[in-house]
């Protein structure tokens, strides 16, 4: 089968939708189908082009036999509604156009975030007279209201209608959260064309190792506890509550690190030093394969969601990747997914979203109770590898895209 994805982020970046659009793809090539990927210039968060690449109308290259098309692309850092919203809109148009032009394929599947990648996607197969698939990994609008950067009520309308109209479009419909799934029936979508597959970990990445000695001494990790937040420093995480989680521990031997970038990088290290916070470092981003050393280091990790009813449809695709090497995590997010899935595995300690006292509270139960930690750790890494492995996730949704590329316009059948 040739297979066409359109999905706005890709490696050399390194956010979660890139490595999971990535991963599917690099499997199905493996199980012998043909995928192209229509995508960015590399730029993600910071708005910079990534060493080795130029912004060209296009350009290609290929990533472990996957095709990799680029298009010219708006560059703007991850912040800022009305420049994010001009590049999401660029890319859709010059990505569609460039859909249009590949060779015909048997499916066309797009991906979000964002919103308007998966209108891409769904009017090139419409023009194409192809099967459409689109995959859903965050629920638009509805986060970008609940962040407060879209309050206009005819945008928050007109988006609405497009967002059913997307999911209508769609013979299939993959959702990487089960609370995804209401929602989205409820916008006229039978739950026989929507699949559920969740994010999942390359277990030949991300397994059980040992610290990092040269990490540890580069950053002056050999005493006290590590904590450390690796992933987007976004408006999505409050990450202010680790700032007021450190100034409550400030007199006890906690470091913390926060390794990535986004848009509130430059907010917090203006905070960081304006309160005084030597404890609280700021890595910025780090290669992919440079990750699993960093979680490996850590002796404790965090996954932050703030308090928000849309977080409590999300899994943070990181958690999986902090439980598969076996380190302990503190999950602060409202009760929902999240916490409902590592707390039926007694995997993590889940503390109340944006509480800097409980937070404190249970990174000093894991520095104290360092057998809770382990028995957390292993729980954790048993979750992940019988449920939440990567390849046999990427074929489970190639065999639901091959139901819908074969099926009318009524979608897929139960297989």
């Amino acid at each position: 089968m040739r297979i066409l994805l359109l999905s706005h982020y890709f490696p050399p970046e390194v956010n979660a939708p890139a490595n999971r659009s990535f991963e599917h793809a690099r499997t199905w090539v493996r199980a012998g189908h043909e995928v192209s990927v229509i995508t960015c210039a590399p730029n993600h968060p910071g708005g910079r082009l990534f060493p080795g690449y130029r912004n060209r109308f296009r350009q290609e290259e290929e990533r472990d036999g996957v095709r990799v098309i680029r298009v010219w692309t708006y560059l703007t850092p991850n912040a800022g509604f009305a420049r994010r919203i001009a590049n999401y809109l660029v890319f859709a148009l010059l990505g569609g156009l460039a859909a249009l032009r590949v060779q015909r394929p048997d499916v066309v599947i797009a991906t979000s975030p964002q919103f308007f990648c998966g209108l891409a996607g769904a009017v090139a197969a419409r023009l194409r007279r192809l099967p459409f698939v689109l995959e859903v990994r965050d629920l638009w609008p509805e986060s970008i209201v609940a962040l407060g950067q879209l309050r206009l009520r005819a945008a928050i309308r007109a988006l609405e209608a497009l967002e059913t109209a997307l999911y209508r479009s769609a013979r299939g419909v993959v959702v990487n959260s089960r609370s995804f799934i209401p929602h989205i029936a409820a916008r006229g979508v039978p739950e026989e064309r929507i699949e559920l597959v969740e994010n999942g970990i390359d277990p030949a990445l991300f397994h059980p190792r040992p610290r990092d000695p040269k990490l540890a001494r580069r950053f002056g990790l050999d005493e006290g506890f590590a904590v450390a937040y690796l992933g987007t420093l976004g408006m999505a995480h409050g990450l202010r509550t680790v700032l007021d989680t450190a100034e409550r521990l400030r007199d006890e031997p906690f470091h913390f690190l926060l390794i990535g970038d986004g848009a509130e990088r430059e907010g917090l290290e203006r905070e960081i030093l304006g309160r005084g916070l030597r404890q609280v470092r700021i890595l910025g981003l780090r290669p992919r394969e440079e990750i699993p050393r960093w979680i490996a280091t850590a002796d404790a990790l965090l996954v932050l969601l703030r308090d928000l009813p849309v977080f409590r449809t999300v899994i943070p695709s990181k958690i999986f990747e902090f439980l598969a090497q076996e380190r302990p995590v503190v999950l602060a997010a409202p009760e929902g997914e999240a916490t409902r899935l590592v707390g039926e595995a007694k995997a993590a300690l889940v503390v109340p979203p944006e509480d800097p006292e409980a937070l404190a509270r249970a990174l000093r139960r894991l520095r104290e109770d360092p057998t809770t930690a382990a028995a957390l750790a292993r729980a954790g890494g048993e979750l992940v590898r019988s449920r939440f492995l990567r390849e046999d996730l990427a074929m489970r949704m190639l065999r639901f895209v091959e139901r819908a590329a074969r099926a009318g316009p009524g979608g897929p059948s139960a297989p």
